[in-house]
């Protein structure tokens, strides 16, 4: 499964790597409202939480939504700008259909609401749909659909100006702590692409973003529990923006009318670099095998060789091996040879990233 953007045709020249002010701004405050996403942040997020003065953390509440689970596009813009007044302005002039769209999918769902079809300020049949989806996720997102399809104007200017009183109170120190870093970077991938391609231009933002040139055609491919399409060559290009506060996230942008967007995470030394959906599954099934999984409790707590793994669970040596295979397949072990012997061992390193409790488990 993934997200994949059409660029066939597309000059490399409307490819753009930039920092933005707005979108770190949408990270922070989706840290905020779910630090479990960001245990690296954890420190950060509770320091910041409590010196927010209380009327705005109010305020920040009855509108996480717009940024808690899915995001609303115009806090993602697909031309930066320098200062988060300046894409201020530029979200200030959509027009109330798409604004209202964007901040639709954030308490309607975007599977569920069909925006494209008819807008909700104007037919009847739409607008009560959005209103019933709302109410279905909770009082708060029904409230703010109401208020945004009364009176689109009055809540527009509510939600920039708590994202101004946002930049005020915590997000002003943040930007200029990150700023260098994601400047950098985004010079970096510029550079990179200029010289080398944009296939290594976009292997370096992650492991789970790609290239695929294949039957005339160009695809960015970013590897996510989802299957949509989206094509960049009728949209004026494509925006990469560099994002500390987001990480692990891959946000992308890509609905209907939109410049696509790609939020990827700077690297940070010391940090393990994600693995492909495909690996992982195969770690799942290799694991959901009984006789695996106690060759994994054993091997979890010391080297040991087929033969005494045979032997300790009552199988022949050949069985032993295949099962060994699959494991090693999906990047769960580690070999060392001494002597004539093979020894196998449970990589705990790898192991401990599928959950905790899995390694707790196979310890026990």
């Amino acid at each position: 499964m993934s997200v994949t953007i059409d660029i066939t045709g597309l000059p490399e020249e409307r490819l753009l790597f930039s920092p933005s002010p707005l979108a770190e701004l949408n990270a922070v405050l989706h840290v905020l409202s779910e630090p479990a996403h960001h245990p690296a942040l954890h420190g950060w997020a509770a320091s910041t939480t409590a010196a927010i003065p209380p009327e705005l953390a109010e305020r920040l509440l009855e509108a996480d939504f717009l940024w808690r689970s899915s995001r609303a596009d115009f806090l993602v813009p697909g031309l930066p700008g320098t200062t988060l007044a300046e894409e201020l302005d530029a979200v200030d002039r959509l027009d109330d259909e798409r604004y209202v769209a964007s901040a639709l999918i954030t308490t309607c769902g975007a599977s569920r609401f069909p925006y494209r079809l008819a807008s909700p300020l104007t037919d009847p049949v739409a607008n009560e749909r959005a209103r019933d989806l709302a109410l279905a996720r909770g009082p708060r997102q029904a409230a703010f659909a109401e208020r945004l399809l009364a009176d689109p104007p009055a809540v527009r200017a509510l939600v920039r100006q708590l994202l101004e009183d946002c930049q005020s109170a915590f997000f002003a120190d943040a930007w200029q702590r990150v700023l260098p870093d994601l400047a950098a970077d985004a010079r970096r991938k510029a550079d990179l692409l200029a010289r080398r391609g944009l296939a290594e231009a976009v292997a370096a933002m992650s492991p789970s973003v790609s290239l695929d040139e294949r039957d005339g055609r160009r695809r960015i491919v970013i590897d996510k529990l989802q299957d949509s399409t989206a094509s960049a060559a009728d949209r004026g290009g494509v925006t990469f923006i560099p994002t500390v506060f987001g990480r692990p996230h891959l946000l992308a942008v890509y609905a209907q009318g939109w410049r696509p967007v790609l939020q990827y995470p700077v690297a940070e030394a010391g940090l393990p670099e994600p693995v492909s959906l495909a690996l992982v599954q195969q770690r799942l099934e290799a694991l959901a095998h009984p006789i695996r999984l106690r060759l994994a409790r054993t091997i979890a707590r010391g080297p040991h060789t087929t033969g005494e793994l045979a032997t300790a669970w009552q199988l022949s040596a050949p069985e032993v091996s295949r099962h060994l295979a699959v494991l090693r397949r999906a990047g769960l072990l580690i070999t060392e040879r001494r002597g004539r012997y093979m020894l196998y061992q449970l990589d705990l390193a790898g192991s401990a990233r599928l959950g905790s409790d899995f390694l707790e488990a196979v310890l026990r």
